[in-house]
């Protein structure tokens, strides 16, 4: 997370990485909330298993607005076990960015869950996979203009 932290940071965004532990994402909740409470409304993100923590706070506690990198919607290869039951409670604003050949993304099951939430927006990009390091520098602009929006 510490590159996603510079480019923000030259987006005039400041942010922080939090060690989560491994293991259950339920047990990492917990990590997160500290984090929250330390700054409350603030926006919180993060990327796969940290985006899945964060949701789930989102799901729990106020936050002000959501990032989600690469969220493993379902196992690779399993797109039938979906991991948004939570999705429904999370009230804030949420911006999504997945690659469209993330094996735990499926791209039409994403579109299609994430069209069931008003307060989802998603960009996806061609030719990606689970990791998006490779267009940070073009993505920290769109999660900065995102943080920045009143919405």
């Amino acid at each position: 997370m510490q590159s996603w932290i510079k480019a923000l940071a030259d987006q005039g965004i400041g942010a922080e990485a939090i060690d989560l532990p491994k293991g259950k994402a339920e047990r990492a909740v917990a990590v997160f909330a500290t984090g929250l409470a330390a700054n409350p409304g603030a926006a919180i993100g993060g990327h796969s298993y940290g985006g899945r923590v964060a949701s789930m706070l989102a799901a729990q506690a106020s936050s002000s607005k959501l990032v989600l990198l690469s969220y493993p919607l379902h196992r690779p290869g399993h797109p039938q076990e979906l991991r948004t039951e939570h999705w429904w409670k999370v009230n804030c604003p949420v911006l999504l960015m997945s690659g469209e050949s993330d094996p735990s993304a499926n791209i039409d099951v994403l579109r299609r869950e994430t069209e069931k939430h008003r307060n989802f927006e998603v960009i996806t990009f061609p030719k990606l996979g689970h990791g998006l390091l490779s267009i940070r520098e073009q993505a920290a602009p769109i999660i900065a203009r995102f943080l920045s929006s009143r919405s």
